[in-house]
C-alpha cells in the first residue's frame, strides 16, 4: 500500500433540508487507523460517513482528503480513492451477484482503459474474501439479507480504494458472520487501508477500533484509544445505560455489561 491517506473534517455542518443533523464538527481520522464510530440513534453517524463521502454537501465546513476539498474533486477521483458500502442499497432488478460486484470496478475504467485481467482478479478476489464466490450467478434479490450484505462489501472492496467508509457492515448478519465481517476489515486495515465504521455494538467497537469516536446530537463527545474513552460514566452520559465497563477476558478491551434490572 501506498502511504494511508488522510481524511479530516474542519468545521463539519450537514443538514437534510432545513434539519440540521452534524453541526461544526471537526475529525481528523489517524491515517491507517481502523476508526469506528459510536453513539445513540439518530446522533448523526450515518450522516457523518455521508458527508466524508461526498454524498452530502456540507452547509459550513469541509471534508479534505489529503488537503483537498473532496467536492471539489473529480467524481471518479472520489470513487478510486474512498469506497462506501451505506446502510441500505438497493440493486438493479435481476442484476447477478457478479455484475454487481464488478460495478466496484467502474470508477478504474475509461475510454483507453477497458475491462481487463486485473479487474477480474479484483472481483474474484472480494467475491472470496467476503465469502459469496458461490453465489456469483445468483440473482441478488434472490438472496437473503445477511448474504446481500456480504454483497454489498464484495463491491466496495473490489474498488480497491486506500480508504473505506463502512456504514452498519454487521447489519442483518449473524453473530458468527459478524465477527467474520470485523476479522476481515481488521486485516484491511493491518494491510494499510484507512477504516471509518459506524457500529451499533459498543463491545465490537471497543474489541476492533484502534481509535474510538462517541457522537451524541451531532457533535463528538468524545475521541481516542477505546481503552481510554469507553468509561462507565461516558456510557451513561451518551447512552443513558447504567453499566459498569470490565475487561473483556479475552482481549483485555473495554467491555460494557449493563447493570441488573431490579427485580420486583
Amino acid at each position: 500500500m501506498t502511504e494511508p491517506t488522510a481524511l479530516v473534517a474542519t468545521d463539519l455542518t450537514l443538514a437534510y433540508d432545513r434539519r440540521v443533523v452534524v453541526e461544526h464538527l471537526d475529525l481528523a481520522v489517524p491515517p491507517g487507523s481502523f476508526t469506528v464510530v459510536v453513539g445513540p440513534n439518530a446522533c448523526g453517524k450515518s450522516t457523518l460517513l455521508r458527508g466524508l463521502a461526498r454524498l452530502l454537501t456540507p452547509r459550513t465546513g469541509a471534508v479534505l482528503l489529503d488537503g483537498r476539498a473532496v467536492h471539489q474533486l473529480p467524481t471518479r477521483e472520489v470513487a478510486r480513492r474512498i469506497g462506501l458500502l451505506p446502510q441500505t442499497a438497493l440493486a438493479p432488478e435481476g442484476i447477478t451477484v457478479a455484475d454487481l460486484v464488478a460495478r466496484g470496478r467502474y470508477p478504474h475504467q475509461s475510454l483507453l482503459r477497458q475491462w481487463s485481467a486485473a479487474d477480474e482478479a479484483a472481483v474474484a478476489h472480494a467475491l472470496r474474501l467476503t465469502g459469496v464466490a458461490d453465489l456469483a450467478d445468483r440473482p441478488v434479490d434472490e438472496l437473503s439479507g445477511g448474504q446481500r450484505q456480504r454483497v454489498w462489501l464484495a463491491l466496495v472492496l473490489a474498488q480497491e480504494t486506500p480508504v473505506l467508509l463502512l456504514d452498519e457492515p454487521t447489519t442483518f448478519l449473524d453473530i458468527a458472520h459478524q465477527v467474520e465481517v470485523l476479522d476481515l476489515c481488521a486485516d484491511l486495515h493491518e494491510q494499510g487501508r484507512t477504516l471509518v465504521a459506524v457500529l451499533h455494538d459498543l463491545n465490537q467497537a471497543a474489541r476492533y477500533a484502534t481509535h474510538l469516536v462517541v457522537m451524541h446530537d451531532g457533535a463528538i463527545a468524545a475521541q481516542g484509544r477505546p481503552g481510554e474513552v469507553l468509561t462507565a460514566t461516558l456510557v451513561a452520559e451518551v447512552f443513558g445505560l447504567p453499566c459498569r465497563v470490565v475487561p473483556d477476558p479475552v482481549t483485555g478491551t473495554p467491555m460494557v455489561v449493563p447493570e441488573a434490572r431490579v427485580r420486583r
